[in-house]
């Protein structure tokens, strides 16, 4: 494990258990997310990249659950060891050994680990005002005292450029517009200065101007609290200006991982290279339509064992693709491949 690393995932399955059989929504993702970075992940609606992002938090809604795969978070002191699943002196807790609904990670939810949610709205309590929401936070994980817990949050408010901070504090999110209820989620998120911010698509309902502002919001957050950043995005350019690293993800699997800059450049799973095109580049002229990936992301409801990708891959080769799962490689320094395409390696079956 590295030092530089705030978490580290291995082996990450979560499935959810319906009548028809497992819906296998992450199915072995392996990633790490560095001190101080913002790490990016994309894909297509129903890819698992949200479901993910909860499975690091164990907040998976039922029917489903985390049934595999480690979630390494680095450990404060005082965190190691017992029952919060971390070993005495590794210098690592697994969140994956908690109790979802236990004293441990309710510790290091929105303390360690705070997640800005894609609809502010539905995230918000429509019944509790902007300053009780943040302040819950404050009083449960920084202090006791409310007076304290009042003053942070306002200037918490404040922080996040929301105008009139102590009138916003007494105010409910109808009352906010959009861009402001986002920017109160922040504040909620980074309250109580977490290690590391999972932003599920913070900036999906808002305008561009407001899309703009808020990421450097954030990535002056980030500087600012030294936080490492999950952010899921469709918007490859939001993508390529604030990620260090890109990981792809498609029917539960990460099937690309890369250096950004370089992903960029140079992609090289099919669906990398297929969500690359259906991109309208500025500056360049198009005089058809845009390049789009045929078919849809299918339901990863007991998959066959399969590429993930075969059914819609201009590259498919029929009785390789067809009849295995290829194996995420490092096919170039940093940079790792799950396609036969570039490697042979079949991943091992997990029954």
């Amino acid at each position: 494990m590295s030092d530089e690393n705030i978490l580290e995932v291995t082996g990450l399955r979560s499935y959810f258990f319906l009548p028809e059989g497992r819906l296998k929504a992450v199915d072995g993702m392996d990633f790490s997310i560095p001190r101080n970075r913002t790490v990016g992940f994309i894909g297509e609606s129903g890819c698992g990249k949200s479901v993910a992002a909860k499975s690091v938090l164990r907040i998976v809604p039922s029917p489903g659950k985390v049934v595999a795969g480690e979630i390494k978070l680095r450990s404060t002191n005082g965190e190691a060891g017992g029952e919060a699943g971390g070993e005495a002196g590794d210098g690592w807790i697994d969140l994956a050994k908690m109790d979802p609904r236990g004293r441990e990670i309710r510790a290091i939810r929105g303390r360690r680990i705070s997640m800005v949610f894609q609809e502010p709205m539905s995230s918000l309590s429509p019944v509790h005002t902007i300053g009780d929401q943040i302040t819950e936070g404050i009083l449960l994980h920084v202090t006791d005292d409310r007076n304290e817990a009042r003053e942070r949050a306002i200037e918490m408010i404040s922080h996040v450029g929301i105008s009139n901070p102590k009138q916003r504090f007494d105010e409910y999110p109808h009352q906010l517009s959009g861009g402001m209820r986002q920017r109160a989620m922040i504040a909620m998120a980074l309250s109580c200065s977490p290690d590391l911010l999972i932003a599920d698509e913070p900036t999906t309902s808002l305008d561009v101007t407001v899309q703009a502002q808020i990421m450097e919001l954030m990535l002056r957050m980030q500087d600012e609290f030294g936080m490492a950043i999950m952010y899921i995005s469709h918007d490859l350019a939001v993508i390529s200006e604030v990620s260090t690293v890109v990981n792809v993800v498609y029917l539960g699997r990460i099937v690309e991982q890369d250096d950004a800059v370089e992903f960029f450049k140079r992609p090289l799973h099919p669906y990398s290279q297929g969500l690359l095109k259906s991109v309208l580049v500025l500056g360049t002229r198009t005089t058809g339509r845009l390049d789009a990936i045929e078919g849809v992301v299918p339901t990863p409801l007991e998959p066959p064992r399969q590429c993930g990708f075969f059914s819609r891959c201009p590259h498919a080769m029929q009785g390789k693709c067809d009849v295995a799962v290829p194996a995420l490689v490092e096919v170039e320094p940093g940079h790792r491949v799950r396609c036969f395409l570039h490697s042979d390696a079949e991943e091992t079956p997990d029954e």
